[in-house]
């Protein structure tokens, strides 16, 4: 039984819910110039435009119908980590990033030779056409690059090494 990818989306920091990747594919939206988009939910019309966005930390600061509003998306991964408690410790040094998902490489965010922190973005890996940014767990220096952009990855792959 294959379980469906949801995200946790929090809004203006006092309003949370959960959509399914399946829930965001199937919205109607289409593009209406650089950064803007018209939208149609439960019949009524929005337009939506992105103001701001860190694909690091996730967030998006949009305008919608004249109204700003800032956006976190929490995935999979990020949902696991804050589970597991791992996002309020300090940092700790990492060895290697592994590919979590299999996937296409958008882009690499780091050269070897980096220093890196946690949370600094490494790589943007595309999955179920869904954009991932893979952070750093914690912090170390770019040893090697074992990908480059455009190239398909399987779960598990080593796609960063760390010293």
């Amino acid at each position: 039984m294959m379980t469906q990818e949801t995200f946790q989306i929090s809004v203006n920091d006092n309003h949370a819910f959960s959509f399914s990747a399946d829930a965001a594919q199937a919205l109607d939206s289409i593009p209406n110039g650089d950064q803007l988009f018209h939208a149609l939910h439960h019949g009524k019309a929005f337009q939506v435009e992105i103001l701001e966005k860190n694909l690091a930390t996730q967030t998006y600061l949009l305008r919608v119908n004249g109204a700003r509003y800032t956006v976190k998306i929490a995935d999979a991964l990020d949902q696991l980590v804050q589970k597991l408690g791992l996002g309020a410790h300090g940092s700790h040094k990492i060895n290697s990033v592994k590919a979590p998902m299999p996937g296409l490489v958008l882009q690499v965010m780091v050269a070897p030779g980096q220093a890196v922190q946690k949370g600094d973005p490494l790589i943007i890996l595309e999955a179920m056409k869904m954009e991932n940014v893979l952070k750093a767990g914690g912090e170390g220096v770019v040893k090697s690059i074992n990908v480059e952009k455009g190239q398909a990855v399987d779960k598990g792959h080593l796609l960063i090494e760390m010293e």
